[in-house]
Order: C-alpha cells, then structure tokens, then sequence
C-alpha cells in the first residue's frame, strides 16, 4: 500500500507543481501586460517594474491553487482509470478510501498552505504592492522634474524650475488650472518637493501668487506649501481589503463605517477563511466522481466531464454566495453548509 500511495502521491505532485507553473505564469504575464500602460507613462524603471509586478504572485496562487488541485486530481486518476490500472487495485482488495487518500492528503496540504497565504502572505504582499505602486507614480521617487522645462504632474498642473538640485528646486512657477473656476499661477525663488500622508507638496519661499476668478487676487509670501493633491493614498477610494491585516479585518467587521464596506469585508472573510475549504470540496467531488463511476463498473467516459461541470457550479454558488453575504449570520450558515457538504462527500467516498 506504502508503494501505492509513494506512486500516485509523485504524480499528483508532479502534475500539480507543473500546473501551478503555467498557470501562475500565464497569470503574471497577463498582470505585466495589464500593467504596461503604468510602466510607460509614469516612466518607471524596469527593474521596480517587475519587482511590482512580483507582489502580486500570492495573490494570483492564492486564486488559482483549488483550480490546480482539481486539474491535477482528474488528470492523474481519469489516466489511471483508462490505463485501468484503478481497475486492477479494486480487484486487489484496495478500497475506495484507500486510492483516493493520496488525492485527499494533497487537498489537506493545499489547504493548509492556502490559508497560510490568504491570513497573512496575500494581505502583506498587496499592502506592500499598492504602497509601492503609489510610490512608483506619486511619490518622491518618481517624480523627476528636469530643469528649463515645464513638467505636466497631473491634468490642469504644470510645474517650471529653472534649476534642480534633489529635491531642492529653485526659479519655481507653478499653473494649477485643475480648478478652473480658480486658477493659481505662483512664481517662487526657491522650492522643495517633500512627501506628505496625501501625496507631494512643494514648499516654496521668497514668492508671489495670482488667483483668478470672478475677481482677481495678488500677493506676496515668505514660505507657501502647495499640495499638489496628484492622488489620495489614505481616502475613502484606497479601501481595499485583500490589504488589511486579517486580525484587522475581522475587528472592523464589527464597526464597519457603513453597509457597502460591511459587505465588502464579510467578502473579504469569505474568501480568506472558506475559500481553502474549495481545495478539500473540489478533490472529493472529483475522486467521487471519478472512483464511483469506474469501481462501480459503469461507463466511465463521461466522468470527467461530470467533475468538471460539477466544480463550475460549485464554484460559481460559492463566489456568488460569499460576494451576496451581509451580515455575521450569513457567514456562519455558509461555513456550515460548506462543512456539512465536504462531511457527505467525505463519507461518501470513503465508506465501503
């Protein structure tokens, strides 16, 4: 039996690590392709460019890996079911539960390390991702004004400075036109760019400013710091929770600031804690399916196709119940049906 389980055991992981390969590949390259437009406008070396990029590989895993576990489970069996070798174990006297535990020990691994990304490596590789990625376009390291040149920020903002040095500007005038009931033309001797909880200011001292409108407004300054407001890192429109810290989310659960977030964070806890569940889901149904129909002596050609319409449903209810629960209530009722259901396919794979 130790022989048997040693066998199929390095095909599954043999298919699986294969698998997960490609898929995580084909993914992260559609990611970069998504993300060319980024690496071409803000003008973003390639190097930060992929290291971007490469936070987003958890996630993508995190995603992909019960799809891999089911592919890699009806590969290997459906082969071994038409070479009829799973014919000859039953003869042997081997059970049902015998030839799909190797299947079941690697949807219990899988688990496992799914959760393990899902609570703590997704939400620290996305915070670090979407830092970075605000860096990249809005931060200091990304903006380079060149001198004797006018330098578009953001629509409605350019920026002019005679000399840099660092961040240390001097000869600055700057055109907000972003407001255009208000436009603000300053002109300054001196400058510098510094980075703010909301984006990038420019301090300028020494200077003048000119406010149009419905009437026209003048004056002089020592010092004036301009926020250039290019993007709100810290607003109402950066809540995203695949980046908040699991033991932060689910103490926000109970005094989200309103329904749509309330919503979004039970989602969120859908997908962090049931989700790695589907591992275990998917591999029963599909060495269920697949054992049943081939040891029951039934024709089993239609098996495959069986397992695969079945984990399309299945995981279409389960995405579309977690994206429609709204309260703590329905979060409990979904974890236990999803307990119940993987109880019955467990029992009924591995009973006699």
């Amino acid at each position: 039996m130790k022989i048997l389980n040693r066998y199929f055991t390095r095909q599954l992981v043999a298919i699986f690590i294969m698998l997960l390969l490609v898929l995580t590949g084909l993914a992260w390259m559609m990611q970069i392709m998504s993300m060319m437009k980024f690496l071409l406008n803000y003008g973003v070396e390639l190097i930060s460019f992929f290291g971007l990029t490469v936070l987003m590989v958890p996630f993508i895993i995190s995603i992909i890996i019960p799809f891999v576990t089911f592919i890699a489970i009806i590969f290997v069996y459906n082969k071994l079911i038409s070479d009829n070798e799973i014919t000859v174990m039953a003869a042997s006297g081997l059970s049902p539960r015998q030839i799909a535990r190797p299947a079941i020990t690697l949807a219990v691994l899988m688990t496992l390390i799914h959760l393990g990304l899902n609570l703590f490596i997704v939400p620290a590789t996305q915070a670090q991702f979407y830092s970075t990625q605000w860096n990249l376009r809005y931060g200091l390291a990304h903006m380079k004004l060149q001198e004797s040149a006018f330098t578009e920020i953001t629509d409605g903002l350019v920026v002019y400075v005679d000399k840099v040095s660092g961040h240390d500007l001097s000869q600055v005038m700057l055109s907000d036109m972003r407001d255009k009931n208000s436009p603000i033309t300053i002109f300054a001797e001196t400058g510098k760019l510094v980075s703010t909880t909301r984006g990038l200011s420019i301090v300028m001292s020494n200077g003048s400013l000119q406010i149009s409108g419905d009437t026209m407004t003048t004056g002089t300054f020592e010092t004036f710091d301009m926020d250039l407001n290019v993007a709100d890192k810290g607003g109402e429109s950066s809540f995203r929770v695949r980046r908040i810290p699991t033991t932060t989310l689910v103490k926000s659960v109970f005094n989200s600031p309103n329904e749509n977030q309330h919503k979004t964070i039970l989602s969120e806890l859908c997908s962090r804690f049931l989700g790695p569940l589907m591992n275990l889901v998917l591999a029963a149904l599909c060495t269920l399916i697949l054992l049943r129909s081939s040891l029951l002596r039934r024709r089993a050609s239609f098996a495959p196709a069986a397992a695969v319409a079945t984990m399309a449903v299945v995981m279409s209810l389960f995405m579309s119940l977690s994206n429609m629960i709204s309260s703590l209530t329905e979060f409990v009722v979904l974890a236990g049906s999803i307990c119940v259901i993987l109880g019955a396919l467990l029992f009924a794979l591995f009973k006699k």
